[in-house]
């Protein structure tokens, strides 16, 4: 098998699995990268870069591993263009400036009292006259937007199982209904209770074993992977849902120690050495 260098923790997760994916279809087909430039219109040297994660490979490089490797085309394809738009968002230019607001009009003038003592500005509008929206009715509607990002901000993403509970739920009479949805809120984290059935290890969260998880992922699959590998002796930190730069080099240490490639990716073969 392939001695694989780790790719870059700063690549994008959709570029990855492209990544992953091709270099699986190379190991199992047992090309060497000389092999794939002799079988194929692209160099040796691009194939080191397209495997190492230093250039996006394009389309008719993958259509060409996928023949001389017997891959899925299709599939390939469709991995290319989802990772395609990983490559672009990682590369996009900052934002403009914002634009600075023109300064503000001064206060108009008090209103002179009118006759008995009582402001002209606090007698009642005439029938069919519109009621002026003042700065303090402005700044509450500012407040509540504000309020209403940061209550969003606090709960990012729906993607799962609901917590503590893994997989689908099921009624008295055994039919599957909709998993609750994930929602992970700011700084939270998530008990591990591991537990072996069969000689399988689980933590009672997700029982997938089928799962791509790379940078950036979130979700009850991700807070299974983390409490597994907390149990096979590779901190991940804290077990938040989120797969970041800790999580992945944990993920590597498990992979190197179980003798997979190194890349950092939560696949079929590293969910089985989480699992046992």
């Amino acid at each position: 098998m392939s001695r694989w260098k780790g790719l870059p923790d700063s690549l994008d997760h959709r570029v990855v699995r492209l990544v992953v994916q091709l270099r699986r279809l190379k190991d199992h087909s047992g090309l060497s990268l000389a092999s794939l430039a002799a079988g194929t219109s692209f160099s040796k040297s691009s194939w080191e870069r397209y495997l190492n994660g230093k250039k996006l490979p394009p389309r008719d490089a993958v259509r060409e591993l996928a023949r001389v490797c017997g891959g899925d085309a299709t599939r390939l394809l469709a991995l290319h263009e989802v990772a395609l738009e990983g490559w672009h968002a990682e590369r996009a230019e900052p934002a403009a400036p914002p634009v600075p607001e023109p300064p503000a009009a001064p206060d108009p003038p008090a209103p002179e009292p009118a006759a008995g003592g009582v402001p002209a500005a606090a007698a009642a509008p005439a029938p069919g006259s519109r009621i002026p929206v003042g700065p303090l009715v402005l700044s509450a509607l500012a407040v509540l937007v504000v309020a209403g990002v940061a209550l969003l901000a606090s709960r990012t993403w729906q993607d799962g199982p609901a917590s503590g509970h893994g997989g689908d739920t099921r009624t008295a009479g055994g039919t599957p209904t909709a998993a609750p949805s994930f929602i992970h809120r700011l700084g939270e984290t998530f008990e591990c209770r591991v537990r072996s059935r069969a000689g399988v290890l689980s933590a009672g969260r997700s029982r997938t074993d089928t799962a791509i998880l790379g940078s950036g992922a979130t979700g009850w699959d991700v807070v299974e992977a983390q409490c597994l590998l907390h149990h096979q002796g590779c901190d991940p930190g804290a077990v938040d849902g989120i797969v970041g730069g800790k999580t992945m080099r944990a993920v590597k240490r498990l992979q190197a120690r179980a003798g997979l490639p190194t890349d950092g990716i939560i696949g079929p073969d590293t969910w089985k050495a989480l699992r046992r």
